[in-house]
């Protein structure tokens, strides 16, 4: 008896499993993968001795393993363009707050605005079977989209509006952010009108719903000068010397983002441009630094942190089987009226 005691609590030599934490708890493999799985379904008592022992060895469940109850991984993967914006930065700490608080862990992979490389990710990710998968826009190739519908998992799009998302989506229309900045810039009446953008697909859809709002009314100028994504305080500073370069007149000017606001802003000062009377500048994101340049900058402010949390409250809908979770997701946007526009 004493024998069978000892291995009872002697600890295995090679990798812990499943059936090792049973034997040394004194309960079924059952018990062990209710207790990780649907913990509330065990007895405080034999929960506790479980997790003891599970501390004991560093026990990490193989959350694929067939003896489980349940197949979940607790994992949610998200594909993000970078985290060195404060615009994605932001989204991704919202989304992560919500997941962590129900136990789920979020996996980042980063597709750096490149189609290529999301399909790649994408496949790797899929590899190890999430939960769910969260997206950053809605054009994806066509080899992604067939391997997301195909995958079977709930998906949420996140930074845009469409009709007809994978699965669902929580974003904005950009197009509808241009129009908005050219009829504040149109209020105010300019001699020339221009817009300053990154070749990401969100910046064009806002490029494109500027110089929409303009047709019939005046010609949207586009300085010579392929900006990269991201784009950087250096291109707005570039970009805006192409325009001041170009011509007279008073001149508004609409960015892709608060970065390449803030290099427009500062040719423009130290060309001594009366802001906003001669120039006027808008930009998008409402940084942390916007209201603080000189003078402050007028931009489109977008809820980032509450796009991350309504995707995750959107996607563990999904995974409960929540059947009445909406198809579009809307997030508000406005403009903040500042010292530049």
């Amino acid at each position: 008896m004493a024998d069978q005691i000892r291995n009872k609590q002697k600890l295995p030599s090679g990798p812990v499993t499943l059936a090792d934490i049973a034997r040394l708890a004194e309960v079924s493999p059952v018990t062990v993968s209710r207790a990780i799985n649907t913990p509330h379904l065990v007895k405080p008592r034999t929960r506790e001795a479980i997790e003891r022992v599970i501390a004991r060895t560093g026990y990490v469940p193989n959350l694929l393993a067939g003896g489980l109850a349940s197949r979940r991984t607790k994992l949610i993967a998200a594909i993000v363009p970078a985290v060195s914006s404060t615009i994605f930065a932001e989204t991704i700490e919202g989304l992560n707050a919500e997941l962590v608080s129900v136990g789920y862990q979020l996996l980042l992979g980063l597709s750096g605005y490149d189609a290529q490389r999301e399909l790649e990710l994408t496949r790797a990710i899929l590899a190890r079977r999430p939960d769910g998968i969260i997206l950053t826009g809605i054009t994806h190739l066509k080899e992604t989209r067939a391997m997301l519908t195909g995958a079977g998992l709930p998906i949420v799009e996140i930074w845009d509006s469409t009709p007809s998302p994978l699965d669902t989506a929580v974003g904005f229309s950009h197009t509808a952010v241009g129009a908005l900045v050219a009829d504040h810039l149109l209020r105010r009446g300019y001699d020339r009108y221009a817009q300053i953008g990154a070749n990401d697909p969100r910046a064009v859809q806002r490029r494109d719903g500027f110089i929409h709002r303009f047709e019939g009314v005046a010609t949207v100028e586009l300085p010579d000068l392929e900006m990269g994504t991201p784009s950087t305080f250096r291109d707005g500073r570039v970009a805006m010397a192409q325009l001041l370069d170009r011509g007279q007149g008073s001149l508004g000017v609409f960015c892709s983002s608060d970065v390449v606001a803030h290099g427009a802003l500062a040719e423009a000062y130290a060309r001594g441009c009366r802001i906003p009377d001669d120039l006027a500048i808008v930009g998008f994101g409402d940084f942390d630094f916007a209201p603080h340049t000189h003078p402050p900058l007028t931009t489109v402010r977008i809820d980032r942190r509450g796009i991350g949390t309504k995707a995750a409250q959107s996607i563990l809908r999904k995974i409960a089987g929540d059947e009445h979770v909406e198809t579009m997701m809307n997030v508000d946007f406005q403009i903040v009226t500042r010292g530049t526009a």
